[in-house]
């Protein structure tokens, strides 16, 4: 097959070096997609915090200073890694359609839409934007069950932060303006929406760096107060009494089917991990909807099909596991539905931590599109996710639009254990999550690498039966070998948008703690809590 030609820029530098350096430490590691927020996270490890409570400070404080990615008004799930035991307990808290949906709404129209999936589009978009693509969020209850299991830190001392955050606003630099740029005709559709994120109605601007004034910041007080609400009352404020109201109805005043019963009806479960057995190791994931049974499926046949191993990832490692990935697509699009290919960007985010003693929790919490469904109720100043966009508008098949459905999602958090090391990695990038977090998981158990070489190993994006991205890192003769099978796409790890995920991951060998952050992206950091 041919290797197509690349959708890159011509004016990039073909030369551009990006690293950044893992963190090591016997202390603990918070890795986020922001700084601020690993911060948050790395002082409840210092002031003698479980990682669950680490990891529950950083998911309220990413909701707020990487609204676009995660919030409150969105879904997850998460593994957690008990040190001393050694068990694995995995927490779903996944979305799932409002009772009162109307499948009828959802007329189709020709053509693919523009959006994650290619998805066939649907009138008005709606199962994409507005109040008809939400699904109740889960994202609180979710962090409260983790920290009813296992934290020890008191609730409100761990929302608190999010609070401070939100109060003092959302710093405006370079990455803000790019982001809400990208969203902007959908952002302007919306009153809340165009208040919190296009000041004067347009995107805002960084200041220039030598400007000596404080830097912008965009208002977030109104979810300053919902969040504290939640500090005060816990999880359960969103989900009944004059909160749950207040979203039900806005929700419904903007054309959606959110009702309280729908909040009301919100468990997130404990569940038994699925566990992957490669080589020494075993990889535990969530099963049911999501990316885990993928994963499984990839591993399987890379089991199976898997040739010598030498002492570096070559042309027959690369082949290897891209034939793994097409396999375990094709059964995901026959069995599980999710079929279409885009590289559009997703709103998901991942956080992993480490405590001292080793116990670690691997998060993924999304909005699923960028901004969700681009509305920002006006009672609560929630930004409220899109899930509907995770069910397919053709009716009859097996992820069908339909009412009081789970939602078939492809984040995939996951914990290897095996040889001395315990890693738990995740990603964002829809369904390049599953691709990468394979690679990096197969990479780790063949080679040996830490994280700070695996992370900066190139890689390739398989999220597909056919098209594969590689990184123009490679050699020619893993080009050549993938292009044997597959048609070939160069590509380019970027700032915006990754073509191989945003990754983070944290790690322990002996005593020895590690934590590792997306290259690429500026503002994923790990933090250490002897840093702060």
């Amino acid at each position: 097959m041919p290797i197509v030609a690349s959708s890159l820029s011509p004016y990039l530098s073909r030369k551009r070096l990006v690293r950044k350096p893992a963190v090591c430490s016997t202390s603990g590691i918070v890795v986020s997609q922001n700084r601020a927020a690993s911060e948050v996270g790395a002082r409840v490890l210092k002031a003698g915090g479980h990682a669950v409570d680490a990891a529950v400070a950083t998911a309220f404080a990413l909701g707020v200073v990487e609204p676009w990615m995660s919030g409150i008004g969105g879904v997850g799930a998460a593994l957690v890694r008990d040190a001393k035991s050694g068990k694995v307990t995995a927490f779903d808290f996944g979305g799932r359609s409002p009772k009162g949906l109307k499948v009828s709404d959802f007329k189709l129209k020709p053509g693919a839409d523009g959006d994650l999936f290619g998805w066939p589009v649907v009138d008005g978009n709606i199962n994409t934007v507005g109040a008809k693509a939400v699904v109740a969020p889960t994202e609180p209850a979710g962090l409260a069950l983790l920290h009813k299991t296992f934290g020890r830190a008191r609730w409100g001392d761990l929302v608190m932060p999010a609070v401070a955050l939100a109060r003092e606003g959302l710093a405006v630099d370079w990455h803000t303006t790019l982001i809400i740029a990208t969203a902007f005709a959908d952002l302007a559709r919306d009153k809340g929406a165009a208040a919190r994120f296009l000041p004067n109605g347009a995107p805002p601007v960084s200041p220039a760096a030598t400007d000596p004034t404080p830097g912008k910041r965009l208002d977030l007080k109104a979810l300053a107060t919902t969040l504290t609400v939640l500090a005060d009352k816990g999880a359960l404020a969103l989900y009944d009494g004059p909160m749950a109201k207040a979203i039900a109805d806005d929700v419904r005043a903007l054309g959606g089917y959110l009702t309280m019963d729908d909040l009301a009806a919100v468990a997130p479960a404990t569940v038994m991990p699925l566990e992957i057995p490669y080589r020494d190791r075993t990889i535990h994931v969530l099963p049911e909807l999501n990316g885990g049974p993928t994963l499984d499926m990839a591993f399987r046949h890379l089991a199976a099909h898997r040739g010598p191993i030498g002492a570096a990832p070559d042309a027959p490692a690369f082949s290897a596991y891209a034939h793994a990935l097409r396999h375990a697509w094709a059964w995901r699009f026959a069995h599980m539905g999710d079929a279409g290919e885009r590289t559009a960007p997703t709103s998901t985010t991942h956080m992993a931590v480490i405590d001292r003693d080793g116990n670690v929790v691997t998060l993924t919490q999304t909005l699923l599109s960028l901004f969700g469904s681009r509305i920002v109720l006006p009672q609560s100043g929630i930004l409220m996710n899109n899930g509907i966009n995770w069910f397919d508008p053709r009716p009859g098949g097996p992820n069908a639009i339909t009412p009081d459905r789970r939602v078939l999602a492809n984040y995939v958090p996951a914990i290897m254990t095996g040889g001395d090391r315990v890693i738990g990695l995740g990603g964002c990038g829809g369904r390049k999550i599953i691709p990468a977090v394979f690679q990096l998981l197969a990479m780790s158990a063949e080679y040996g690498m830490d994280l700070d070489t695996v992370f900066h190993a190139p890689r390739i994006d398989v999220s597909g039966v056919d098209r594969i991205a590689v990184d123009r890192r490679l050699d020619a003769a893993i080009f050549d070998a993938l292009a044997r099978d597959f048609d070939v796409v160069p590509a380019e790890p970027l700032v915006y948008t990754n073509p191989f995920t945003i990754a983070s991951a944290v790690a322990r060998t002996g005593t020895t703690n590690e934590g590792a952050a997306e290259p690429e992206q500026p503002w994923a950091e790990a933090v250490g809590e002897d840093e702060v």
